[in-house]
C-alpha cells in the first residue's frame, strides 16, 4: 500500500520533477518528452509521477509558472531602480532574462495552455503583467508617456517580445558599427540593449511645445 504523502513529500517531489522537466523540455521540446522519460530521469517508477501530477501538461504548466515567477521577479527588481530619466532598465531586465534563460522564455510564450486549468500558471503570468501595468501607470502619471497605460503596456510587451525573439535568433538589426565580427557571432548584450532601447522608445515620449 503506498504511503500517505505529507505536504513536504509532495513539495520535494514536485520540485525535483520541475528541475528534471525544465532540462528535458529545454533540450527536446514539449512534444519530445513523455511521462515515462521524466520518471526514468528522476529515478522513479513510470507510475510514480501520477501520484503528484495529472499528466505531462500539468508538469509543463508547473515549469512555465516557475519561469514566469523568475521573470516577474527580475522585472520587479528592475522597476524599483527605474527613474523618470532612465526607464529602460525594465526592458533591459526583460531581455536579460530571455538571454539568460532562452529555453524557459520560449516555453513561457510559445505554448498555449488554458489558464483556468492551471491556477499556478495563471497567477504567475498575471504577476508579470501586473508589474508592467504598474510600471506604465507611473510613466503616464509622470508625463513621460501619454495615453492608456494598459494599452501602452500591451503594445510595449508585444514589441519587446518581437525584438527579443529576433535577438534570440541572432536576427536583430543592428547599426553597422555594432555588428558582430565573424559569421555566426552573437552581438554583445550592450549592443542588443542599446538597439532595443532605440526601437522601443524612439518617438514614444510626448511632444512638448
Amino acid at each position: 500500500m503506498p504511503k500517505t504523502l505529507s505536504p513536504n513529500d509532495i513539495q520535494q517531489f514536485r520540485e525535483a520533477m520541475r528541475r528534471v522537466a525544465e532540462n528535458a523540455f529545454a533540450t527536446r521540446g514539449a512534444e519530445g518528452v513523455t511521462m515515462r522519460e521524466l520518471a526514468r530521469e528522476l529515478g522513479c517508477s513510470a507510475m510514480t509521477p501520477y501520484r503528484y501530477f495529472r499528466d505531462k501538461d500539468e508538469i509543463l504548466a508547473m515549469v512555465r509558472a516557475a519561469a514566469f515567477n523568475r521573470f516577474a521577479a527580475r522585472l520587479e527588481a528592475a522597476a524599483k531602480t527605474a527613474t523618470e530619466t532612465d526607464h529602460s532598465v525594465v526592458s533591459e531586465a526583460y531581455v536579460a532574462f530571455a538571454l539568460d534563460e532562452p529555453h524557459a522564455y520560449r516555453l513561457m510564450f510559445d505554448l498555449a495552455q488554458q489558464a483556468s486549468d492551471y491556477p499556478e500558471l495563471a497567477t504567475a503570468s498575471q504577476r508579470a503583467w501586473r508589474m508592467l501595468g504598474t510600471h506604465f501607470e507611473r510613466l503616464v502619471e509622470a508625463g513621460i508617456l501619454e495615453g492608456d497605460p494598459q494599452l501602452i503596456g500591451y503594445a510595449y510587451w508585444a514589441s519587446l517580445h518581437g525584438f527579443t525573439m529576433l535577438a534570440l535568433a541572432n536576427q536583430l538589426p543592428l547599426p553597422q558599427a555594432q555588428q558582430p565580427s565573424g559569421a555566426g557571432n552573437m552581438p554583445t548584450r550592450e549592443a542588443v540593449f542599446a538597439q532595443i532601447r532605440r526601437m522601443l522608445w524612439r518617438g514614444a515620449q510626448p511632444q512638448r511645445g
